[in-house]
């Protein structure tokens, strides 16, 4: 089997999901080989001259090899003009490697003029006429060779920006080689899967599709049928890990899949109904243990959606060998200054923080369970510790108004010396979550895919007077200001943790 991670992802650590296929496949006896073709595309395109004839594009075309190494060096980490000088070199020439196929690429992002990746026809078309994918040159060269001998082609799907180049794939391997079974399983395939109305659309192109964890659906599709359930650790060995564009191998590492709170209002895991499944703490603890032994880990990356308390304990008293960053919940836990020094000697660079709001009738509104007065000694402590928070902010929910988003700003404001990085969403409502009929559903993404809708703020705060009071009030706020200009540009939390030196 050939498992496979599309374009267009950040390229700056292996993709966890197919490596962890890959694992379980191999413990059952079922050869399989994983091809970060995210990675790999990047880099050939990165290698394209493009035709554009301006100075930047040409000067950022010859140094190209320089700027790649300048990613892969932790030194250019502790010059912020270096790293961002390469970032944005390295951006201008995929995003001119696209430019006449009317897509816009970057480190972080694939869009098109045309298509839309909440289309299933749209997708269907990307199938139909691969060759106006601009990894096609690529692909073209890089499967026939490792399709021969496959029976079966697994594709891993969980962002948007990846939906268009997936298709196109699958399109050029049903093409060339229509017997081949296709399996489609991730993250964005999932979310349309609990869409309570869900139809497939793609019965005519994909063979399987996988909603949820795929290990033991995979293996029952390929006939691996009465086969206990067992935990293996994941397996990296077969991607190309001095490739990324990381100084050193960041290693992603899931302790579990769904949430463990599981109790905000609007959030995406509970209005899709995922339950929480917890690795054990043993478990998790010897994965680690393994992998960083094996890989030598510039950093560890936990996927959670928020590291568990006890995980989080037996982190403290089991350092995973590695500095780690990941997200945690403002809690009791994180607000014991001991605690927290602890955390950093076990090796904690950055924990991600959901704040979303400094109101605190907007976080009871929200369903956070979460005081300011927490928030405000957890934000302490880790500042004292000196581990980086990287703060998430979440304006334009139906419970703020500007008042309580001033609120907001004067929160931030107040501790600006404890928050290193700032992410500041937009909110968006999800399209079947138990809130949406109270608030009135309306069009807001076309297409049949879409997962979100628009809906009548009770306060009349509506997205346009919320960009409005980000641009002009909020980012304009010097303290404020200060904080957003840390952010790495196109990776931002994946890199923060490096760019800071807290690692």
């Amino acid at each position: 089997m050939l498992l496979i991670f599309p374009p267009l992802a950040k390229a700056c650590e292996p993709p966890a999901g197919i490596a962890r296929l890959a694992a379980h496949l191999k413990a059952h006896g079922l050869p399989c080989r994983p091809l970060d073709a995210n990675l790999e595309g990047q880099l050939w395109l990165l290698d394209q001259p493009s035709g554009a004839s301006d100075t930047w594009s040409r000067r950022a075309f010859k140094g190209r090899a320089d700027s790649i190494a300048a990613l892969r060096d932790m030194a250019v980490y502790q010059a912020p003009d270096r790293y961002r000088r390469a970032v944005s070199d390295l951006n201008r020439l995929l995003s001119n490697s696209a430019a006449d196929r009317g897509v816009t690429i970057g480190l972080a992002d694939y869009q098109h003029k045309t298509l839309s990746p909440l289309r299933s026809a749209d997708l269907l078309a990307a199938a139909q006429q691969p060759e106006h994918n601009p990894f096609f040159p690529y692909l073209s060269q890089r499967l026939p060779a490792l399709l021969s001998g496959v029976r079966t082609v697994g594709f891993s799907l969980n962002y948007l920006s990846q939906a268009l180049c997936t298709f196109a794939m699958i399109g050029y391997i049903k093409a060339h080689c229509p017997a081949l079974k296709i399996v489609v399983g991730g993250g964005l395939v999932t979310s349309w899967m609990q869409r309570p109305d869900w139809r497939n659309p793609f019965g005519t192109l994909i063979d399987h599709l996988i909603c949820g964890p795929g290990e033991q659906p995979l293996l029952e599709f390929l006939g691996a049928l009465s086969i206990p359930k067992i935990h293996v650790t994941p397996d990296y060995t077969t991607l190309p890990l001095s490739d990324y564009l990381s100084p050193g191998l960041i290693l992603p590492y899931s302790a579990g899949s769904g949430c463990y709170w599981n109790r905000c209002s609007f959030c995406p895991e509970r209005a899709e109904g995922n339950a929480y499944h917890p690795v054990p703490v043993a478990t998790v603890l010897s994965d680690l243990k393994c992998l960083t032994e094996q890989t030598a880990p510039r950093l560890i990356h936990l996927l959670d959606n928020a590291i568990s308390p006890a995980l989080l304990q037996a982190l403290a008293e089991n350092p995973p060998g590695a500095p780690w960053y990941g997200f945690a919940r403002i809690d009791d836990q994180l607000a014991d200054p001991e605690f927290c020094r602890t955390l950093k000697r076990s090796g904690c660079a950055m924990l991600k923080l959901g704040l979303e709001s400094g109101d605190q009738g907007v976080l009871d509104r929200m369903n956070k369970g979460v005081s300011l007065g927490l928030a405000s000694r957890v934000l302490s402590a880790l500042s004292e510790a000196g581990i980086a928070v990287y703060c998430y902010l979440l304006f334009g929910t139906p419970g703020e108004t500007v008042v309580e988003a001033r609120r907001t700003l004067e929160f931030v404001a107040r501790h600006h010396r404890a928050i290193t990085f700032l992410n500041i969403a937009l909110f968006n409502m999800p399209l079947y979550g138990d809130e949406a009929a109270e608030y009135g559903n309306q069009p807001f993404y076309e297409g049949d895919l879409s997962l979100y809708t628009a809906f009548r703020h009770p306060g009349g705060w509506d997205r346009q007077q919320v960009r409005r009071f980000l641009e002009s009030e909020f980012k304009r706020h010097p303290a404020i200001a200060r904080i957003i200009r840390n952010d790495p540009p196109q990776f931002s939390s994946n890199h923060a943790a490096l760019l800071c030196g807290n690692q």
